[in-house]
């Protein structure tokens, strides 16, 4: 039966909570009255603007298109394809038509040949792209003629069209000198990038689909959220990410305005597997039980979020099984950890042996949620006999036991296997045999209700068996100045950036 290129699930509406103010907007943060500049913060910095390096996998990149796009609905839509791929009957090949008349920013033609050189680049072992293992199933590129490319797997994949949002390169960019500012087909184009300061975008006056009406974005690079809050109350930026609690100082500030997303974002503690304490299968369902998730959500994200017990995100809601779930059971989580030998000591600590239950938790310093997150942790844990360090790290030392976040809203198979299928990088270094078998089928399997069948079944073996602690799915609020229309709500990805989030359509955006 041929796989269908339409969403196979429909994703919940992104939440939107607007407070509008009667004043006024002032001046836009960059100081143009037209309002066609505006500047934007985000936590983080991409290490490399190549989508090939992971650079924007979700789409929406700005200065790169890939052949499809998400709408604000999450359905797919054609961009540098004339048409929605189209699956062969055995669900193995897929044909994408191009668009004619696209043009690279630096004026050369957009043509198949580039497509096949991107995508076998990516594939490419030599190159080491990280994209490439979300690409497994791909088995090769191959242009039909100028307008045309064929992709082959493996096996059957019924999301593979959501992958295609992978940002399209020239084929003479990946064969000679890499150029010193990338080169796309966006609506945008790099002018500057000062590395851990900022970055400026311009509108690329010969887009293909017409040049944005905001001519000029920059974009700073403020990993503390306090620092964001700052800058906005300053007037310096017209819009930014804040963790809710931060947001919510805004609501009746004079032509701002908070809007809040659902979000595919899982907030959890990883529990490393070859920890004496983390990977003690008692000491991981004690901990499930012993969260008040409840609290978190009220105390830590000021109520804009939700309780989660699995990796699945909630906005994949047809995947979700409702009973897959930890209750909030201190005595069920006392009982497990007696039954697995862990003794009070007479500092309140556990011990089995000579081990004591003790660990240290690591969390980005400057996120205020993984901050309250953190601490929320270790006061449950500790009410157990579980004692959990705190230790706020700089990104690249999130190591061991930490608080981390993930997801994706379009399909559980880009949510799920990166982060459960062992030997794939699961984390943690998470082993289930029966989570493994269907992740396989999930994947592979073409029939709607066989995948969720199976998704359904997964959360059911997983919490029975759990490699970490998912606490919360945090929604994610920004603050954002009155002085454009076009905003739309989508839903978003595990963490804001750049180029999905509230910015997803930005090049639509028009001064008011």
């Amino acid at each position: 039966m041929p796989i269908k290129c339409r969403r196979l699930v429909p994703v919940l509406a992104a939440a939107l909570v607007v407070t509008a103010c009667t004043a006024d907007p002032g001046p836009p943060a960059s100081g143009d009255p037209a309002g066609t500049s505006l500047v934007l913060a985000v936590a983080d910095e991409p290490a490399e603007l190549n989508p090939l390096d992971g650079y924007a996998e979700d789409g929406a990149a700005k200065i790169f298109e890939g052949l499809v796009e998400h709408d604000a609905d999450s359905s797919l839509r054609p961009a540098l394809a004339a048409d929605l791929p189209e699956p062969s009957p055995d669900g193995r090949t897929w044909t994408v038509k191009l668009r004619p008349g696209v043009t690279f920013t630096d004026g050369s033609p957009f043509e198949a040949a580039d497509v096949v050189a991107t995508y076998r680049a990516m594939l490419s072992p030599a190159r080491h792209s990280p994209v490439r293992q979300r690409f497994s199933m791909l088995k090769s590129v191959e242009v039909v003629d100028e307008a045309t490319v064929d992709f082959t797997l493996n096996a059957p994949y019924a999301p593979f069209p959501d992958l295609l949002v992978l940002g399209i390169l020239p084929s003479e960019s990946l064969t000679g000198p890499a150029p010193v500012l990338p080169i796309g087909t966006g609506p945008y184009r790099v002018t500057d990038w000062r590395h851990g300061s900022r970055m400026e975008l311009v509108a690329n006056k010969d887009y293909w689909d017409g040049p944005p009406a905001i001519k000029k974005v920059t974009i700073e690079f403020i990993p503390n959220d306090d620092s964001r809050a700052e800058r906005l109350r300053d007037g310096k930026l017209d819009g930014a990410a804040l963790p809710p609690a931060l947001a919510k100082e805004f609501d009746n500030a004079d032509g701002m305005r908070v809007v809040s997303h659902s979000a595919a974002d899982l907030r959890a503690v990883v529990l490393p597997a070859d920890n004496p304490v983390t990977g003690d299968r008692a000491v991981r369902l004690a901990l499930n039980h012993a969260m008040n998730r409840e609290q978190m959500v009220t105390d830590v994200l000021a109520g804009q979020g939700s309780v989660a017990y699995t990796p699945m995100p909630g906005v994949l809601a047809e995947f979700v099984e409702p009973e897959a779930k930890f209750g909030y059971d201190i005595t069920q989580a006392l009982d497990q950890l007696d039954a697995s030998g862990w003794v009070t000591g007479a500092d309140g600590i556990r011990a089995k042996g000579s081990t004591a239950a003790q660990f240290t938790l690591h969390y980005l310093a400057g996120d205020t949620v993984s901050s309250g997150l953190a601490e929320a942790f270790a006061t449950n844990a500790r009410s157990v006999g579980v004692q959990v360090d705190l230790a706020p790290v700089s990104a690249g030392a999130l190591t061991g036991a930490m608080v981390t976040g993930f997801g994706d809203p379009f399909d559980p198979d880009l949510a799920l296997y990166p982060v459960l299928r062992s030997g794939k990088g699961a984390l943690g270094g998470y082993v289930d045999e029966t989570v493994d078998a269907e992740l396989d089928l999930g994947r592979t399997a073409t029939d709607p209700a066989e995948r969720a069948t199976a998704y359904r079944r997964l959360q059911r073996a997983y919490v029975a068996g759990p490699g970490m602690v998912v606490l919360v799915s945090p929604n994610h609020t920004y603050v954002m100045r009155q002085s454009w229309d076009g905003y739309e709500p989508v839903v978003d990805a595990s963490g804001p950036s750049m180029s999905w989030g509230a910015w997803w359509n930005l090049e639509k955006w028009t001064p008011r």
